[in-house]
């Protein structure tokens, strides 16, 4: 990644986390829940997106991992599954925070 690129990944992620502190011109009081709402749905965003893509690198290594293993010998197919599966729950893990977050909003 050349340094040209990191500034601007580095400028996309403040630019991107900076709405979370975005505010109405005219608010009523509000209570301590209400004033880090932003705040809070990016924390549910990023918990339930990076989750995602997390999930899919390590699926797309294992997969290929999965099928050479199968290729050559058929009887390891039930474990393949079984490994090829656990990433999933860095997703279900991220969507319970995603709904424990959003309650909060």
């Amino acid at each position: 990644m050349t340094k040209t690129n990191k500034i601007a990944l580095a400028a996309l992620v403040f630019a991107l986390a900076s709405t979370g502190f975005a505010q109405e011109a005219a608010a009523p009081a509000t209570t301590a829940a209400n004033a880090n709402g932003g705040l809070i749905a990016v924390g549910a965003g990023l918990a339930l997106g990076l989750g995602a893509i997390g999930t899919g690198l390590a699926q797309g290594r294992i997969g290929a991992a999965a099928a050479g293993v199968t290729a050559e010998n058929p009887g390891r197919l039930g474990l393949m599954l079984l490994w090829f599966a656990i990433p999933e729950t860095l997703v279900i893990f991220g969507l319970v925070g995603f709904f424990i977050l959003s309650g909060k909003i």
